[in-house]
């Protein structure tokens, strides 16, 4: 296994056995096949048993962890293993989708557990973990303890129903939750069930939309609740929002291991401090807090996967059988989810494959064969969805609320990364060749990407500020080969007790630096003017504070889920506000919590729905919001149920649709 990010291109070749194979001469036993394959299923079957089924995520991960030779620390193996696990779960997950036990826990997990068995067995690997521990694994898990701690701050301890003012920030977040909805429904991916996924989401998505994401986290939901079965529709709002959370921090966690990792043994001490830090304070300090509030949950979780996937292959420590292994996750995993970033982790696939082409040789016909297996099954759902019903260029150039990462950190580590790469010292190097490869070849495609978007609307748009948000976490797994460029510490003379504490000293002066460097952290020190700190003004603390919290929504929230909604089988149309947004959030919203999130296509009429509030409207804006209340209603399959807020408005409501041989049941449901 190779353990340094040094590897020079033009060194002789040294074939070595692949780590873990004891040799030919080693025997396969089959006792030891036929106890790992019955453990295979006996661990599932006991966990299902006593509805234990989540301790099969770890049991998954540890058992990946065991196999392959990845790092030579625990926490690298496992964040691989975890990787891995999810790549797995994706891409097996067609296979999931057509069978006849869906996201059942046992089968699923029994499957998995058996490939690793017969796989390992095959390799002739012993199940092995290093638990040795690096002093800059504290950052790594204290950026995502405090990232966790800052985005479930104002959710803890609230109940269900009160936590969906904080769901329900944006329209985005509702259609992802529908998604998610539907997968879970249905057993499988949505495109793979288009008929029986339109009721849960709203056509096209079933076909055209990356499903990695929802999919994944769907079969966690049914490991959770040890069920197929969903369960009620706010009970999974809760679980879904709580999973959403949660990948905000390990995407954070998991930046500042990937600029860890590129910075191979050498980083280490104040330097690895000073990175780590760094990459923590950007993120928990910038911008990208944002992707929480706007509901961009997809492109959370993709970004997570792609800096991983870089990650391993800007370094790509590790023997032929893991470079195939984590290239394959990468490929899946990242397409799966946001297909926008397939093409990054090719760019970086393509250059690691030239740069590092001596480390195949006598390989090459495997090794490419199984990354184009790969590659066309990463590629499926892309494929299926252009296709079909998916206009691409249409797409590209679609307009909505937008995400615009830290120009200038976004920029300025960009050339830093540029300078680092370039020195004499890294340039022989594969790490430094690879970052080279990487930033140029991300920033030619975000240009070109640009470019055309001003020449065929005249602007940059929605996913333009997408690729940006890529291109930002290319900057900061940079830092990983930039921190390389500080000195390091020298030596200290006496005990050893004393050179520890200069270390932790060090490392610790060195983080606080750059968290207030980088994240606008003053400890302490007043501001000037007595204005608040960059921190304090950071998105992040303003989620935390509760201030992005949906007001307009909590209560139309709090009347709907008290409402008796469970096992609603006609649309609900929800009028509590004069505010046409308000209304269509609370009709979305009606509909999540019914299940019934396709009937949405029809419902968007509600945006132009303006009366249900106790205020009066004008008559025309009556008559006008009348007419788009029956276009709506003609939109349902079935006769619709429409709450309004205000008696008098309800009364009117439902004389002028009968008079005009509408079917609805309109009734009065007072805000609570």
């Amino acid at each position: 296994m190779a353990t340094s990010s040094a590897v020079l291109t033009r060194e002789p070749v040294v074939h070595r056995p692949e780590p873990g194979i004891t040799g030919p001469s080693a025997r396969r036993s089959p006792t030891v096949l036929a106890a790992a394959l019955a453990a295979s299923w006996a661990v599932p079957l006991l966990l299902h048993t006593v509805a234990l089924d989540v301790l099969l995520l770890p049991v998954l991960v540890l058992t990946i962890a065991a196999l392959i030779r990845v790092g030579g620390g625990l926490l690298d193996r496992l964040v691989v293993a975890a990787f891995l696990l999810c790549g797995a779960v994706m891409g097996l997950g067609l296979l999931f989708s057509v069978w006849p036990w869906g996201l059942a826990p046992v089968p699923g997990a029994g499957l998995m557990l058996t490939i690793a068995s017969v796989s390992g067995w095959l390799a002739r690997r012993r199940p092995r973990i290093p638990l040795r521990l690096r002093g800059s694994d504290a950052l790594i898990a204290g950026t995502v303890a405090v990232v966790w701690h800052y985005v479930h701050h104002p959710v803890a301890g609230r109940p269900a129903a009160e936590r969906l003012a904080y769901f329900v920030t944006s329209e985005d977040r509702m259609g992802h939750f529908s998604y998610f909805t539907g997968i879970r429904e249905v057993g499988g991916y949505a495109f793979l069930h288009q008929d029986a996924a339109r009721a849960y989401m709203m056509t096209p998505s079933e076909a055209v939309y990356p499903q990695g994401s929802h999919f994944l986290l769907a079969w966690i939901d049914a490991l959770v609740t040890s069920s197929v079965q969903a369960g009620s529709a706010l009970a999974m709002t809760n679980r879904y929002f709580i999973y959403v959370l949660a990948c905000y921090a390990l995407f954070c966690g998991a930046l500042v291991w990937a600029a860890r990792w590129i910075g191979g043994p050498r980083l280490r001490g104040w330097r690895a401090a000073a990175v780590c830090a760094t990459v923590a304070a950007v993120m928990m300090s910038g911008s990208m807090a944002q992707l929480i509030e706007r509901g961009f949950d997809s492109e959370t979780i993709g970004l997570l996967f792609l800096a991983v996937a870089l990650a391993l292959l800007v370094r790509p420590a590790v023997g032929r059988t893991e470079f195939v292994l984590t290239a394959a996750a990468g490929l899946i995993a990242v397409t799966f989810v946001y297909n926008l970033y397939g093409a990054l982790v090719g760019i970086a696939l393509a250059a690691v494959l030239l740069i590092h082409r001596r480390r195949f040789t006598g390989r090459w016909i495997p090794v490419l064969a199984a990354l184009a297996g790969v590659t066309l099954v990463a590629g499926l759902p892309s494929v299926f969805s252009v296709l079909t019903k998916l206009d691409v260029a249409k797409t590209s150039n679609l307009a909505g609320p937008m995400v615009i990462p830290d120009r200038p950190v976004f920029i300025g580590l960009g050339l830093l990364a540029l300078v680092a790469a370039t020195l004499p010292v890294n340039r022989r190097t594969g790490t430094g060749q690879m970052v080279l490869a990487l930033v140029l070849g991300a920033a030619a495609m975000i240009g070109a990407f640009g470019a055309w978007q001003k020449h065929t609307i005249g602007y940059y748009s929605y996913y333009f500020e997408k690729l940006t948000a890529a291109g930002l976490v290319i900057a900061l797994l940079s830092l990983g080969l930039i921190g390389l460029m500080l000195p390091p510490a020298g030596g200290t003379a006496g005990p050893a007790l004393r050179r520890r504490a200069d270390l932790v000293l060090r490392s610790g002066l060195a983080a606080a630096a750059a968290l207030a460097l980088f994240g606008g952290v003053q400890w302490g020190v007043p501001s000037g003017w007595g204005h608040p700190s960059a921190w304090y003004d950071s998105p992040m603390l303003k989620w935390t504070r509760g201030e992005a919290r949906n007001k307009d929504i909590a209560a139309p929230a709090r009347t709907l889920t008290g409402r008796d909604l469970q096992g609603a089988a006609s649309p609900v149309i929800a009028l509590y506000s004069n505010d046409s947004f308000v209304n269509l959030q609370s009709t979305f919203l009606a509909q999540i919590l019914t299940k019934q999130g396709g009937t949405m296509v029809g419902l968007y009429e509600v945006f132009h729905v303006k009366v249900g509030g106790p205020a009066a409207v004008e008559e025309k804006e009556y008559q006008v919001s009348l007419g788009r209340l029956k276009t709506a209603i003609a939109s349902c399959p079935s006769r619709p149920t429409v709450l309004v807020g205000d008696l008098r408005t309800a009364d009117r409501i439902r004389q002028d649709l009968a008079a005009a041989g509408t079917e609805a049941s309109v009734v009065h449901a007072p805000l609570r």
